[in-house]
């Protein structure tokens, strides 16, 4: 189960033959994020166990499991803010039983992201998406 705009960037990382193309390319859907409000960046949005500066702002429409899922999201580092742009492509509009069925590591493993980032950020990567999973459950289960 994947969104619209992930199938657009797994397609667009298709293309993209080059490694490097391919961390500009999240480099560039980062700068694309609208950064968060520095009014969210308190302890209660910080993803603990990245090695950069997490925050992850979840942004919830209704109640229960049919509830739309999003979030805010940015970093310190270029590269982290656009594996947040690519979790938000994940998981923006989905309600949050369907947060809690996709298979997030199998989605970024098509990206190839699995086996080109660092041990550092992959910890990173899993630490934010179990926050993101986190906060859907809590949201279901309301």
């Amino acid at each position: 189960m994947a969104t619209q705009a992930f199938e657009e960037i797994a397609e667009t990382f298709d293309f993209l033959d080059d490694w490097e193309d391919r961390y500009r390319h999240v480099i560039e859907l980062g700068k694309a994020m609208p950064p968060l409000d520095e009014a969210f960046r308190v302890p209660a949005t910080k993803v603990e166990g990245c090695a950069s500066q997490v925050w992850i702002r979840p942004v919830i429409e209704g109640e229960g499991g049919g509830a739309r899922f999003d979030f805010q999201g940015d970093s310190d580092a270029m590269i982290v803010r656009g594996l947040i742009a690519v979790l938000h492509a994940l998981y923006s509009g989905l309600s949050v039983d369907e947060v809690g069925r996709v298979d997030a590591p199998a989605e970024l493993a098509r990206l190839g992201l699995d086996q080109h980032l660092s041990s550092q950020r992959s910890n990173g990567l899993r630490a934010m998406v179990e926050r993101i999973r986190r906060v859907s459950a809590e949201v279901a289960a309301a």
